[in-house]
Order: C-alpha cells, then sequence, then structure tokens
C-alpha cells in the first residue's frame, strides 16, 4: 500500500515536470503526458501499473465532467444547441454505424453487435484534448463553445451505444424499437436526475449553516452522488452530472458567497488539474499492459486495424462536419438558425479536433473478460487495442498538427467580436459608469468620507480604462512594485509579538487579492 502511493506521488511530480514541458513547448499538455506515459511504461517498476475501468468512470469521469459543466457558457451551449446536440448524437451514432459497418466487413471475426461496441467506444471524441491544443491559438470563440458543449454530451451517446451492444453481443439478440425507447429513457430520466439532485443541494447550500469548508466539500461530493444515483437506477450518469452542473453553476450567485466562490475556484482548478494529469499519463503507461493482453492476433495486425480505424474516424468525422455545415445552410431556409453560412472553415477544424480520450479507454476496459454463459467475451484484447490506437493516434497526429491547420485555414471570426482586451475594456468602462451613477443617487452620502473616497475610485477607474497604454504598463508596474514592499513589510511586523500572525495573513491574503485584481484589471497583452 505504502509502495503503490509513493509511486503516485512520484507520478504526481513527473506530470508537473511534463506540464512544464508542454507550456515551454507549446505543445498542448494530453500529448506530452501522452508520450511521457508512453516513455515511461518502458521502466519496469511502472510498466505494471493498470487503469482501474470502474476507477475511471467512478472517481475520476464526475469531477471533471461536473467541472467541465460549471466552467461552461450556457449562453453559449444554448446558442449553439442544435450544432452541439447533432454532433453529441446523431454524429456518434452515424461514425458507430460507420464503424460497425466497416470493422465487421474487414476484421476476421467481427460482427455487426462487435462492430457497434467498438463504435460506441472510440466514437465520442475527448474536447479536453482539443480546447488545451486551440488555447495556444487564436480561434473563434463560436469552435471552442461548440467542442465544449459536444464534450458534455457525447460521451453520455456513445456509452449508451457501448451498453446496448455489450448486450446484443452477451444475449445474441437486438430489438431495435426497446432500445430506441431505453435511450430516450435514459437520456431523459438522467437529465431529470442531475437536476433533481441539484435542487437538493442547492437547498443544503442555501439554507443549511454551512461554512466555507462544508461548502466546498458539499461542492466536491455533489457530481458524485448525482452520478452513483442516476448508476444505480440504469440511467445516465453522465447527463445527470452534466445537467445537474449547468443548473447549480447557472445559480450559484444565490447560493455561494464571494469567500465560497473563490476558495471553491482554487480547489477545483488544482483538482482537475491533477486528474487530467494523471488520466492521460496513465493511458500512456497502459501500453505494456494491453500488448500483453493482445492474445492470439498479432501485433503486425493489430497495429494496421488501429491505423485503419482511426483513418475511418477522422474521414467520417470530416465528412459528417461538412454535411452538417450543409444541412445548416439548407434548413436555415425553413428556420431560423445561430449562423446560416457556416462556410467550410469551421466544419473542417471542427472536425479535425475530434481526437479521442479516456473515456474511450475506459469503456474498452470495462469490457468484461467472459459473456454469461462463460465463453470468452469475443475480440475483447483487440478491441483495446484499436481503442489504445486510435487515441494515441489522433491525440499525437491530430493534435500537434491542430495548430498548423488553424493557421493553414485562416478561420475569420464571422461573429466580429471585439479582442478579449478590447472587451475587457468595455466591461470595464460600463462597470464603473453604473457604480458612479449608483452611488449618486443614494442618499445622505455628501458627509461621509467613505463614500466619498468610493466615488473617487470608480471615477478615477473610469478615466484609467481610457488612459494611454504606456500609463497602464507604468501604473501596473508602480503598483506591484508597492505590494512587494507591502508583503516584505507585513514579514517585519510580524515579527512584533504585539500582533497576532492570523491578522498578518488575513492581509497578506488581501494583497494578495490585490495583484490578482490588478493584473486581470489590467492585463496589457
Amino acid at each position: 500500500m505504502t509502495e503503490t502511493f509513493g509511486i503516485y506521488i512520484v507520478l504526481i511530480l513527473i506530470i508537473l515536470l511534463l506540464v512544464m514541458a508542454s507550456e515551454k513547448l507549446r505543445v498542448a499538455a494530453p500529448i506530452i503526458l501522452l508520450i511521457g506515459g508512453l516513455a515511461l511504461s518502458f521502466i519496469p517498476r511502472l510498466s505494471v501499473i493498470s487503469i482501474d475501468p470502474q476507477l475511471i468512470f467512478t472517481i475520476f469521469l464526475p469531477p471533471l465532467l461536473y467541472e467541465a459543466a460549471w466552467f461552461t457558457s450556457w449562453k453559449e451551449l444554448w446558442r449553439w444547441r442544435r450544432v452541439v446536440s447533432s454532433f453529441a448524437v446523431l454524429i456518434v451514432i452515424l461514425t458507430s454505424l460507420v464503424v460497425a459497418v466497416v470493422s465487421s466487413a474487414v476484421i476476421p471475426g467481427f460482427t455487426m453487435a462487435l462492430g457497434f461496441l467498438l463504435g460506441g467506444i472510440i466514437a465520442p471524441p475527448d474536447a479536453v484534448s482539443a480546447t488545451s491544443v486551440l488555447k495556444n491559438v487564436r480561434v473563434p470563440k463560436r469552435l471552442t463553445s461548440i467542442l465544449e458543449g459536444e464534450s458534455l454530451l457525447n460521451d453520455a451517446s456513445g456509452l449508451i451505444i457501448f451498453r446496448y451492444a455489450l448486450i446484443a453481443v452477451d444475449t445474441g439478440h437486438f430489438i431495435f424499437h426497446e432500445a430506441a425507447l431505453s435511450f430516450v429513457l435514459v437520456i431523459v430520466m438522467g437529465v431529470v436526475t442531475g437536476v433533481a439532485i441539484g435542487l437538493l443541494f442547492y437547498a443544503a447550500h442555501k439554507w443549511l449553516p454551512v461554512s466555507i469548508n462544508s461548502d466546498i466539500v458539499l461542492s466536491l461530493t455533489t457530481p458524485y452522488v448525482m452520478y452513483i444515483v442516476a448508476e444505480a437506477f440504469h440511467f445516465s450518469g453522465v447527463l445527470s452530472v452534466v445537467s445537474g452542473g449547468l443548473f447549480l453553476s447557472s445559480r450559484n450567485y444565490l447560493f455561494q458567497n464571494h469567500r465560497s466562490r473563490l476558495r471553491g475556484l482554487n480547489v477545483w482548478t488544482t483538482l482537475s488539474f491533477v486528474l487530467n494529469g494523471l488520466i492521460f499519463l496513465l493511458i500512456g503507461l497502459e501500453l505494456p499492459t494491453i500488448i500483453r493482453q493482445l492474445g492470439p492476433v498479432g501485433l503486425p495486425a493489430a497495429i494496421k486495424y488501429g491505423v485503419l480505424i482511426t483513418g475511418l474516424l477522422i474521414v467520417a468525422r470530416l465528412l459528417s462536419t461538412i454535411g452538417a455545415s450543409a444541412f445548416t445552410v439548407f434548413i436555415s431556409r425553413y428556420i431560423t438558425t445561430a449562423d446560416n453560412r457556416p462556410g467550410w472553415r469551421g466544419p473542417v477544424l471542427l472536425g479535425w479536433a475530434g481526437m479521442r480520450g479516456v473515456v474511450s479507454l475506459a469503456a474498452a476496459l470495462s469490457i468484461p473478460i467472459q459473456l454469461s454463459n462463460g465463453q470468452p467475451f469475443p475480440q475483447r484484447d483487440l478491441i483495446l487495442f484499436i481503442t489504445f490506437m486510435v487515441i494515441v493516434l489522433s491525440l499525437v497526429v491530430q493534435g500537434l498538427t491542430l495548430p498548423w491547420l488553424v493557421r493553414k485555414v485562416k478561420f475569420e471570426d464571422p461573429d466580429h467580436r471585439e479582442p478579449p482586451a478590447e472587451q475587457d475594456r468595455i466591461v470595464g468602462e460600463k462597470i464603473a459608469a453604473f457604480s458612479i451613477k449608483f452611488l449618486r443617487e443614494q442618499e445622505n452620502t455628501d458627509g461621509n468620507s467613505y463614500i466619498q473616497q468610493l466615488m473617487r475610485r470608480y471615477t478615477n477607474e473610469q478615466e484609467t480604462v481610457e488612459t494611454r497604454r504606456e500609463d497602464l504598463r507604468r501604473y501596473r508596474e508602480v503598483y506591484v512594485s508597492l505590494l512587494e514592499n507591502q508583503r516584505r513589510f507585513l514579514v517585519e511586523l510580524n515579527r512584533e509579538s504585539a500582533i497576532d500572525e492570523e491578522i498578518i495573513r488575513k492581509y497578506q491574503g488581501l494583497v494578495d487579492l490585490e495583484e490578482e485584481k490588478v493584473f486581470s484589471k489590467f492585463e496589457i497583452e
């Protein structure tokens, strides 16, 4: 136990080094982590590490989905709801069908049921990888919004297809209308379960006498309760977590105070960083185990099938996204769409961003070793190897070339939004003007020196956002220098026995918040 724990501590330290390397090289962290995991898998001490699929589904998946849902823009998700839903449901189903037809025709011993099983595993892309890659290149907001929205929902579609294909392989029977009805039921009740549990946690946060720490602990347990309860009733745990997370995030200002939000943000950011890092590193470390389990299928043949299926997925997604664009042009004659002329550039980038991730590998690993009649599960080892190949090739090949493709395609922002720095300036001006107007409307403020000081502060801020670029830079330099000297002063003040260290730490925290404010407010590109 102690030795295993020590290995995971070493892995976390390795993750930190690899993430630093990714930032230095300006390559997306999931790609570097995966390559690092592949390299580490040749170390005998680490090659025995394997992924427990239940660990992924029960421990890793709920908080990662919840965190993604929490920081997803509901406004953007609703704007692109038709595109997101078609990508997350229709394209996943279509891709699974294509994989089923081709794999059953090309791979010896593969049936349509096994093909659908493989399709359900590898059809849903992983947008964590795509958004990490796109973070280093400037793309229109709509692309990241669609990818993030798709990733919240497509895992549910893929896992539901996987579930029914698993039953078909085991029993040899598949009744379409029953599966279709169950598909809808699983989706709808998953959403209902998530929102219902979200309401319970909303009430707990709002009306129970919670502290900051208990507020954060409640938020950490929320996704697990949503996922476990939904799965216990055989509903979609993924959609339960996503719908509950979206419900609570849109109302977090109604039930959390500012301290809970600030500390909770730090906790969730750190937790997501560690879990994502471990997942992509563990995928790479899984290589020796997967090769050992390959069985009678030769490694060259397995690699050939893996490359074939990966190429098929890339082509199928590109054709699907371009086809969706063409359908949007047609349907916009009859209904209002978010963009009636999407063109080809955006769909090509969305198609190339279809990289696979950990949910696919966890689903493949969860395939039982034996059927219910005691016979070995057919083609299990090959399905697992193909899944691994798809993840590695899509992450490395598509991930490394996606920034290049973005630059080549030159997809201009069709929404004509101002750059982030300009949007920041506009919001700063508007909130300063609103604050001044509000303060002027208050009664009995003329003789209050504190309120007058507040008025001068917002008046100065309104004037500051209109000053020249060099003035802003110099202002920030002087302010940061002042804060650094305040820290040194507090350290010296802490040596006086008459002042409690808790008070000093409080003011050190206030200085940190002030520095964060000045960097975020006066950020200069």
